[in-house]
């Protein structure tokens, strides 16, 4: 995606919702034939999209420090980390299991401290974001700066560690700068502790931290969930928290480099995913759960164990309804194990008490079952999100959606008339894909104008490589066009 001013998804602490006139956004809907708004107790689609430095003012929760990473009448080292995240709520939880690892780390000779600067880290580690150039650029900036303080003041060799999207995509041309220590895809975290011990040898105090070497780990797997690792939150203060319930995406959309990045789908079991829930509400204090994916409501738990407890589940797999399809079929077929209204139904089943969210959805993925079972739920908070990205069908073909713009109308009228008028929707946008002709852009206009939508992320289409669109097509809409034709639908948002 491409990215206008404030609607960045990595740098924003509140997407644009409805408005009234005065300059001040609110999350109020002033439109007076349907009073609809985004629930303003727990967390909303904000917290969704992690911003690049903490708006929490809790202190973040760090290990007893030591006064130095090297200790000279021993064999063991005490490394001080630094994490900064980019880019979505998935990053936010994977630098969570990323802290837990280094906490962990079995080998004797070396240990992780937290600290809350880079200035006082040994190892810094930037969880990057790739869905757009943008976001890259923000972390080859970050990259330069921390390779230019070093030299100014002339300190110790400080590794620098890309992990997540940004390092799968790029791999080992991030080491072409000559700045990059360490390359980490989103599969690889287990492994941080070798690779970090490859770098810095404990029997060697003199080693300038092996300044001229590099290390890389970017295997992608078909089934690391990283269920057996606890999270640890860097605020452990915080009434809200994520539990990550699958990885990957299938989908394939062809302006998309997730299943790249991140790989094909898989599920956590589900009686892992229940059991942190219940850690978190009954030993952590946290009161709202939101469930995380990258296509999350096409969680599927078909393990052997699942399928043995459940050989047919009560929730059958559908689309939302004929309109939609899938491009690939689902691992594990239809009848046996849990299927995401499972999972929903258990977390609600842990307290009335837990409110419980998920995020990021497909549209195709909203099947009858899992509305109902919204609307019979009160600690199911009632706000969905909808990325329709275009209102034209031809758009739609050509982003391999799977979907029509009728049938995206169609499941928009079944949810408000199964959870009710007041449900709050919201959804994503891009303009200036590849052949969009004004027409296509129109018919945008119209589907925002015929759903009213609660709230909005909106860009400006960048092409990014490997994708189908990279591969298949041309990205011919000039650059003034998309921004003509953003503003466009920024200000139909905020006009309705």
């Amino acid at each position: 995606f491409g990215h206008q001013h404030t609607i960045e998804r990595n740098t924003i602490l509140e997407p644009i919702t409805k408005a009234s006139n005065t300059p001040t956004p609110t999350n109020t809907n002033t439109n007076t034939k349907r009073t609809r708004h985004l629930p303003e107790d727990g967390i909303s689609l904000s917290h969704f999209m992690t911003s690049s430095s903490p708006t929490n003012n809790s202190v973040p929760t760090l290990t007893p420090s030591s006064s130095s990473y090297w200790n000279s009448n021993s064999n063991s080292q005490t490394l001080k980390f630094f994490i900064k995240t980019y880019g979505c709520q998935m990053n936010s939880n994977d630098s969570d299991i990323v802290r837990a690892v280094l906490f962990n780390n079995t080998d004797k000779n070396l240990h992780y401290e937290e600290v809350s600067s880079t200035h006082e880290a040994d190892v810094v580690l930037l969880n990057t974001c790739a869905i757009r150039e943008h976001a890259e650029r923000k972390v080859w900036h970050k990259i330069t700066e921390l390779s230019s303080l070093q030299m100014k003041f002339k300190k110790q060799k400080q590794v620098i560690g890309v992990l997540g999207c940004m390092a799968e995509r790029l791999k080992d041309d991030l080491f072409q700068s000559g700045q990059v220590d360490l390359v980490a895809g989103p599969d690889a975290y287990r492994d941080l502790p070798n690779l970090l011990g490859s770098l810095y040898d404990a029997n060697e105090q003199d080693d300038d931290c092996g300044s001229n070497r590099s290390v890389m780990n970017v295997q992608l797997s078909l089934d690391e969930t990283y269920a057996d690792i606890t999270p640890v939150r860097k605020y452990k203060d915080d009434v809200s928290a994520f539990v990550s319930i699958m990885r990957g995406c299938n989908n394939m959309c062809s302006y998309c480099v997730v299943p790249f990045t991140r790989g094909r789908e898989r599920s956590r079991e589900m009686t892992s995913i229940l059991e942190e829930s219940l850690r978190l509400f009954e030993q952590e204090g946290v009161k709202e759960i939101c469930l995380l994916g990258q296509n999350v409501n096409s969680y599927h738990d078909a393990s052997a164990e699942a399928i043995m407890q459940q050989s047919q589940s009560k929730y059958q797999y559908s689309t939302s309804n004929d309109g939609f399809s899938n491009l690939y079929r689902l691992r594990g077929g239809n009848g046996g194990g849990y299927f995401f209204a499972d999972l929903l139904e258990g977390v609600s089943n842990i307290s009335p008490e837990l409110r419980v969210r998920f995020t990021s959805p497909h549209p195709k993925d909203y099947p009858p079952e899992l509305l109902q079972l919204m609307a019979e739920r009160s600690n199911i908070c009632n706000q969905l999100h909808m990325p329709a990205q275009s209102g034209s069908n031809e758009i739609l073909r050509c982003m391999r959606r799977g979907y029509t713009r009728e049938a995206y109308l169609e499941l928009i009228e079944n949810v408000r008339s199964t959870i009710g008028e007041d449900v709050a929707i919201s959804s994503d946008f891009i303009s200036g894909f590849c052949d969009e002709t004004d027409q296509d852009h129109a018919d945008t206009i119209d589907l925002m104008e015929r759903v009213v939508f609660d709230q909005a992320f909106m860009f400006a289409y960048s092409m990014r490589e490997k994708t189908h669109a990279h591969r298949k097509m041309e990205d011919n809409v000039p650059h003034e066009i998309k921004k003509q034709r953003l503003a466009e639908v920024i200000d139909t948002f905020q006009r309705l």
